[in-house]
């Protein structure tokens, strides 16, 4: 047998034994102990890593589409969309403080190795359209504050990684300390601009009324899809159910089930800020672009140029950029992750770490850089919501296993969903579904 086969309650479930686990070289690195706070407090982090995927650049341009094209209508997707996440990333902590497996390793273990390597495939194309929206985001982010040409940016941003490296070699808090400081810079340049752009409230609060038109409407449907793939990410499923791991939160089920609560409870508060950056994204584009007859704003560099005129103060783009910059940073180092528990986890590869994070960031930033200074900042709006579509078309694929593994009693153990939940999740993994159905037979026969 495997020197590096583990045994766990719920392994009979499984087609085959755990292997190493996930991140090995981070995993239970984190303490927890003491008081009930202070375990609570060692599970802040991993929450806002995968809150930084709600609102990565890709976010930012479907909402400015949205927002610019259609006011404050599409608020109640965004609001949806954060609630759809709300609960799959609480069966993503499920999933892997019950089975001690990411979900990528769960495929691995539950299917037959051409269904695994299918599932592979596809998340390495969610990876790659993520690290496109990323790549872009940054490298306009350069361009904006700096003025670095947008080919310039891209290589500059393939560089990240040895970010990744350094802040890894210190430890793992030290990524999470990064990204929450990132996340604290966005929040504060998105305040400042919708205090100035001070738009009506009344009609944003009737943005999050629900209205049978995002459906019957197929440009505004196309864009709420853009918005659901940008929120609801394949990549983030995968990063959650790895990153978790890293806490050591004992073996037993009342440690576990403790574990869960708290790691719940930071990943909802982490996706609520997440709402409220997107929200203020579209309310911004709202308020800017929408009432002052702009419809077709989706060019972030052009956002950038018209928010000077039109809330009246020149500081108002350069935090537009800066937020930008921020969010391209921390989406690419949550991908970089993401990209190696799914490499990992799929493919059960053993190398040094250093190695495995170099390779399989080429992976994803070679096509996106590539695809990026193809299309030139012309096209990078267009290309910007086309990679969103791309990643709800993969979600299912993520989904649909995800909930199914957390459904069954033989691979959960005591920590099995409860019914209740099983049948929400359901239901969102259904409506993802013919959502996406739908999109497909309106762009095929429109």
């Amino acid at each position: 047998m495997d020197a590096r086969v583990t045994t766990a309650p719920q392994d009979s479930g499984w087609r085959r034994p755990r292997l190493d686990p996930s991140m090995a070289d981070v995993h239970r690195s984190i303490a927890v102990r003491g008081t009930t706070w202070r375990k609570a407090t060692a599970f802040l982090g991993p929450g806002y890593l995968v809150a930084v995927g709600y609102m990565d650049p890709g976010n930012w341009a479907t909402s400015l589409a949205g927002g610019s094209k259609f006011g404050y209508t599409l608020l109640v997707v965004a609001l949806v969309s954060n609630i759809m996440a709300i609960v799959l990333q609480s069966l993503c902590a499920r999933l892997a403080i019950a089975s001690g497996r990411d979900l990528a390793q769960a495929c691995r273990d539950a299917f037959p190795k051409p269904v695994g390597y299918m599932l592979w495939l596809l998340a390495e194309i969610a990876i790659i359209a993520t690290d496109i929206a990323e790549v872009i985001g940054t490298a306009i982010g350069l361009n904006l504050i700096f003025g670095i040409p947008l080919e310039i940016g891209v290589v500059i941003t393939a560089l990240d990684v040895f970010l990744i490296l350094y802040l890894q070699r210190l430890g793992f808090r030290w990524v999470e300390a990064f990204v929450i400081a990132l996340l604290g810079v966005i929040a504060v340049c998105f305040g400042i601009q919708i205090f100035l752009a001070d738009p009506v409230w009344g009609d944003v609060i009737r943005g999050f009324a629900p209205t049978t038109e995002i459906v019957t409407n197929p440009e505004m449907l196309y864009l709420a899809l853009g918005i659901l793939g940008a929120t609801v990410m394949p990549h983030n499923l995968y990063l959650h159910s790895g990153i978790v791991q890293t806490r050591a939160y004992g073996t037993t089920a009342p440690e576990k089930r403790e574990a869960l609560k708290f790691a719940t409870i930071d990943s909802t508060v982490a996706l609520m800020f997440a709402l409220t950056i997107n929200a203020s994204i579209l309310i911004l584009a709202a308020a800017a672009f929408h009432t002052t007859g702009r419809t077709e704003v989706a060019e972030l560099g052009e956002a950038h140029s018209l928010l000077a005129p039109l809330l009246g103060l020149a500081v108002a783009p350069t935090l537009f950029g800066i937020a930008l910059l921020c969010c391209g940073l921390n989406s690419t180092v949550t991908a970089t992750l993401a990209g190696q528990i799914v490499m990992e986890g799929f493919l059960d590869i053993q190398l040094p770490p250093w190695l495995r994070r170099l390779i399989t960031r080429a992976i994803a930033i070679v096509p996106a850089a590539a695809v990026t200074i193809w299309y030139g900042e012309s096209g990078t709006a267009k290309l910007l919501i086309l990679t969103q579509v791309v990643l709800s078309l993969q979600l299912s694929f993520a989904v649909f296993p995800l909930v199914m593994f957390t459904a069954s009693k033989a691979k959960m153990g005591e920590m099995v969903a409860p019914k209740w939940l099983i049948g929400v999740a359901g239901l969102i993994a259904v409506v993802i579904a013919v959502l996406n159905i739908k999109l497909l037979v309106d762009f095929v026969f429109t």
